[in-house]
């Protein structure tokens, strides 16, 4: 039913654009690459380098715990993205399909889902702390502030309510 309706749903298109986001920017390839070429002295690259802080991963050098918290943290920014925008009201109380409403509800979502993500996997690494889970939180909604817009323009157009 969902894949013959002719409109997209604002979570549905929200949640794609953030696994995307998520699979091809926290992969280690990318992550390798980004360490290998760029260094955080310029803009361009601490924006490269803050693209994969949902970082996923299957073997490392790292301790378990942190390799779970790693790959528990991008998974909680897709379900969370999913979450927040069905929760966020601003794209379900816009009367027109396409309003800026839509846009920031998409974008503020990606901004909790980050921050909240790190929250939460703080508590699972090795030696957690609480100033460590609120550094975390700081920076996934650091994260969710910059690449966030791409969630926002994916939900744009969304239909939201019920069809008659």
């Amino acid at each position: 039913m969902a894949l013959t309706n002719r409109y997209k749903s604002a979570v549905g298109s929200g949640t794609i654009a953030a696994l995307i986001l998520v699979l091809v920017f926290g992969s280690p390839w990318y992550r390798d690459w980004v360490s290998d070429n760029y260094t955080d002295n310029t803009a361009g690259g601490w924006f490269l380098r803050l693209l994969g802080y949902p970082a996923w991963r299957f073997d490392s050098s790292d301790s378990l715990q942190d390799v779970f918290a790693d790959d528990l943290r991008a998974i909680l920014v897709v379900v969370l993205t999913a979450l927040f925008l069905y929760l966020l009201p601003g794209s379900q109380l816009a009367r027109a399909r396409g309003t800026l409403s839509q846009f920031f509800a998409g974008w503020g979502s990606y901004v909790f889902a980050g921050a909240f993500a790190g929250l939460l996997t703080a508590l699972f690494r090795s030696n957690p702390t609480l100033l460590a889970a609120f550094g975390a939180a700081g920076q996934g909604a650091t994260y969710g502030l910059f690449v966030g817009w791409v969630v926002g323009l994916a939900t744009l157009g969304g239909w939201r309510g019920t069809r008659s």
